[in-house]
């Protein structure tokens, strides 16, 4: 007997709905060994499960896959993923396939053999999941094999690639909106962790995602700790962070150029850190191994340009270091993500200095395109250094950025060792004043280098050449010495208050200098700690140690294990086991396969092919 209304559409509605969670929780549990959903996923998974569109902000590590995998796997059909990071699709699909989920690819490193075989397995409704790089959709060939076939949902990983003024463009990715045009009622979901509210808006205009429905989670990554040094021999700087708080961890080191790769990557292996360079300019065999030792072993650190990381699903990366200013906030955000997938403490480290500013100045100056897109490279540069100068927490400065607000988070080197502000002023004076004597007394322009010796009164080769111990401003600033007034350099650069000119980096004025001099504008300049680092490092390392000592030789004999199996099979270790998830079998070691069934990231597949193995292992049998 049906109460009056039962047959309402309204009551319909919650019945589906009901039932899609329903089967969404029963996969989350038997496929992937979970047994609640975090944060937005459930809402998210819900509404594709129900043929919605969906465009989702959430950062990296947040469980992004999940919101396209389990509806995917709920609806019927195949889901398409659509992603540019053609180098990991096979470690993508080896992931799904220990879970039990039917994935496949297509992508120009398959033979034809390769292809057709997929291509059978998807028209025969034999596959879940199916990966495509984004140039395929310009295959006619392609747009009839899915035409063939039954769509569950297209999810389009890497969003931000559409975004013409973004820091990773891909122009295949203009073409995806014609998805919606030759399958109107399949729903998309479009997925990036890199998104100020401008890339945000051009995403959902590009991808024709204007009328789907939006969740943005919090960018917070508060197991990161962020930290920014000055640069005083970065090398060796790299090396006591590596040695004195990531010893044996694996770590990604990024540098601008393809030298520095290569120098750094030689400098750490010589001092005894196992390390392999990665640059575009390496031949695609060694970038491959290189790729693929960095994922599949433990402890290995990888120096590279950022054409190295995108869609790299490592999740026990403790470290992220940059030994160059990045481009943009937004750069900056998606590299140090790479750090800490798994949850547990990890650190951002950026070695930043003087020359950083220059430099990058003078290539937005002699960069292609018009004064429009200089203006907006400048402006992301603007915004990196305001992150870099801040007084203020890192992570506040960071996440307002992208439109979220936050409190001080007490882990980053700002709230561990709080820098000073100084009243800079008549310091800012006194070196403009230099640039400007330069000038309209001998008609010349020259670099930070010169200027410094100037106000600290030094009589070099250069001074005596140029006669430039006569001038007015000669020694007046000895109150400072070489490093601190090469950080007012810096400073006044990153306020736009002083200007990069020329291919030798000289200093001149901009419009905003005269305030300064006339005494009209007040300059607040940040003092450094002088060690910021040590204060920061204890308290990044105690919460690593969350595992009683007893339970320390557990977890490597269980990683050794794994170690071993991965190779056997050829896949990333991750692929097995997360560390998060051998570190809880450690802990409370199960004695049964059934306690084992119960750990968070033991699904059905993974607890019928490796339960007895672990369980011997815990046993401390090698056999």
């Amino acid at each position: 007997m049906t109460s009056p209304g039962d047959d309402h559409p309204d009551h319909q509605d919650h019945d589906r709905a009901d039932h899609a969670t329903d089967d969404a929780l029963r996969v989350l549990g038997r496929v992937f060994g979970y047994d609640s959903f975090r944060g937005s996923q459930r809402e998210i998974i819900d509404h594709v499960v129900g043929g919605g569109d969906a465009l989702v902000l959430m950062p990296t590590g947040g469980g992004k896959s999940l919101c396209y995998q389990i509806p995917a796997l709920v609806r019927p059909g195949v889901g398409v993923v659509i992603s540019p990071l053609i180098a990991l699709m096979q470690d993508q699909v080896d992931a799904l396939r220990a879970l039990g989920v039917r994935a496949g690819f297509l992508n120009s490193t398959q033979d034809m053999d390769e292809r057709r075989l997929v291509e059978a397995e998807f028209a025969a409704g034999e596959l879940d999941l199916l990966y495509l790089a984004p140039e395929r959709l310009r295959v006619e060939s392609t747009l009839q094999l899915l035409r063939r076939g039954t769509i569950a949902l297209f999810a389009i990983d890497e969003a931000h690639c559409v975004a013409q003024w973004g820091h990773d463009f891909r122009p295949d990715y203009l073409q995806l909106s014609a998805l919606h045009e030759q399958w109107p009622d399949v729903p998309r979901i479009a997925l990036t962790a890199t998104a100020t509210r401008a890339t945000h808006a051009e995403i959902a205009t590009r991808l024709k995602l204007t009328d789907a429905r939006h969740f943005v989670a919090s960018f917070d990554r508060p197991n990161i700790q962020y930290r920014i040094a000055p640069k005083n021999e970065p090398k060796r700087q790299l090396l006591e962070l590596i040695r004195g708080e990531h010893a044996g961890d694996a770590g990604i080191v990024y540098c601008l150029s393809r030298a520095s790769v290569e120098k750094t990557a030689a400098f750490l292996v010589e001092n005894g850190i196992d390390a392999v360079p990665y640059h575009a300019g390496l031949d695609a065999r060694t970038r491959a191994e290189n790729q693929a030792r960095f994922l599949r072993e433990d402890g290995l650190v990888v120096v590279a340009t950022i054409a190295f990381g995108m869609g790299i699903d490592k999740p026990d990366v403790r470290f992220v270091a940059h030994l160059d200013l990045p481009k943009s906030v937004e750069g900056y955000y998606q590299e140090t993500g790479r750090a800490g997938r798994d949850g547990l403490p990890s650190t951002a480290w950026l070695a930043y200095g003087l020359q950083d500013v220059v430099q990058q100045r003078k290539m937005i100056d002699g960069s292609e395109g018009d004064a429009e897109h200089r203006r907006r490279l400048a402006a992301h540069l603007d915004a990196m250094l305001a992150l870099c100068e801040t007084v203020e927490c890192r992570r506040v400065r960071l996440l307002a950025y992208f439109g979220q607000e936050s409190e001080a988070c007490g882990n980053c080197d700002t709230c561990l060792s709080p820098p000073k502000s100084w009243d800079g002023t008549i310091a800012a004076q006194k070196l403009l004043s230099t640039v400007v004597r330069l000038k309209r007394e001998r008609n010349q322009k020259f670099g930070a280098g010169q200027i410094i010796d100037i106000l600290l009164g030094r009589r070099t080769a250069k001074v005596i050449q140029f006669d430039h111990d006569a001038l007015s401003v000669f020694g007046i600033g000895t109150e400072l010495n070489e490093s601190q007034w090469r950080g007012v350099v810096r400073q006044l650069l990153a306020q736009g208050l002083l200007a990069v000119e020329g291919d030798y980096g000289t200093l001149v004025l901009t419009d905003t200098s005269a305030d300064v001099l006339g005494g009209r504008r007040e300059v607040l300049l940040r003092s450094e700690p002088e060690r910021p680092a040590r204060a920061a490092k204890a308290a990044k390392r105690a919460p690593v140690a969350d595992l009683p000592e007893e339970a320390l030789p557990v977890f490597e004999r269980l990683r050794a294990w794994r170690a071993a199996t991965a190779k056997e099979q050829g896949v990333p270790a991750y692929v097995i086991f997360h560390d998060a998830t051998l570190r809880q079998i450690a802990g409370a070691p199960p004695t049964t396969l059934a306690e084992l069934g119960g750990v968070s990231g033991v699904g059905e597949n993974k607890l019928a092919k490796y339960g007895e193995q672990i369980l011997a292992a815990l046993a401390g049998d090698d056999a």
